[in-house]
């Protein structure tokens, strides 16, 4: 059995004294693991950071083996990160929640390509948290959690004043359809319906939407698993920045 793919690097661990294993979001084979050769080298660990853009080999005699993965480096993005906290925060977050949602070995090409271009931006830092929002509702709807904010789900196409999701449905409600129930309701920020660019506490309301239904719909179907704490600490820090002013 080969193939031969494109992907991103989302987790690296040691096997053995000088092999690693690796797991990569390929463009046509989904979430796959493999053995690196040398993987544990010092000569390949500037290769394997997470978020690195790989050209993959992989090998094994049966399709169920675990197998073995020949890379080669098409684009790093350790430089972009590790030169900024927030942005190297939320690379982890990006690499934590594709590890904790996506079945392995099923593939994934919208969200693949919509992972890659979010990548390309981290020498961006003034467009990627907005960038990364928007991912976020990407791989919500990928997951069969999308939010529908095309109408006030109340009062129906006619209102205009869409300003916030129900926490149960993921609908949009407009502020008159909202009612006495408003403080019950999510924020929906103009940057959710697509407007843009946008500040960055108006970012950050995004992002407590996108992680209520992250955190409440999506994780009870995967074993009822709590959110992987990368995503938690880039949306307190962004918060806290954004706060900051």
């Amino acid at each position: 059995m080969e193939w031969r793919d494109n992907g991103i690097l989302l987790s690296v661990r040691r096997h053995g004294e000088a092999a690693a294993i690796i797991e990569v979001l390929t463009a046509h084979h989904g979430r796959h693991a493999g053995v690196v050769r040398g993987g544990a080298s010092r000569r390949m660990a500037p290769i394997l950071q997470p978020g690195a853009q790989l050209d993959l080999t992989w090998r094994a005699r049966l399709e169920s083996h675990i197998g073995s993965l020949t890379v080669e480096p098409v684009r790093s993005r350790a430089a972009a990160s590790m030169s900024d906290r927030l942005l190297l925060a939320g690379l982890n977050a990006v690499v934590g929640l594709l590890l904790f949602t996506l079945p392995e070995r099923e593939a994934q090409p919208t969200l693949y390509r919509r992972t890659e271009m979010l990548l390309d931006l981290l020498e961006e830092r003034e467009v990627w948290p907005l960038a990364y929002l928007k991912w976020e509702l990407a791989l919500l709807d990928e997951m069969g959690f999308g939010l529908d904010l095309s109408a006030c789900a109340v009062l129906g196409p006619g209102a205009n004043d869409l300003s916030y999701v129900s926490p149960r449905t993921g609908r949009a409600v407009s502020s008159a359809g909202a009612g006495e129930w408003a403080e019950r309701l999510l924020p929906l920020p103009p940057c959710l319906l697509g407007e843009g660019p946008a500040p960055d506490t108006e970012i950050a309301e995004g992002l407590r939407t996108t992680g209520y239904f992250l955190r409440h719909h999506l994780a009870p179907q995967l074993a009822n698993k709590p959110l992987p704490e990368a995503r938690d600490r880039f949306a307190a820090r962004f918060a806290a920045q954004a706060a900051a002013g």
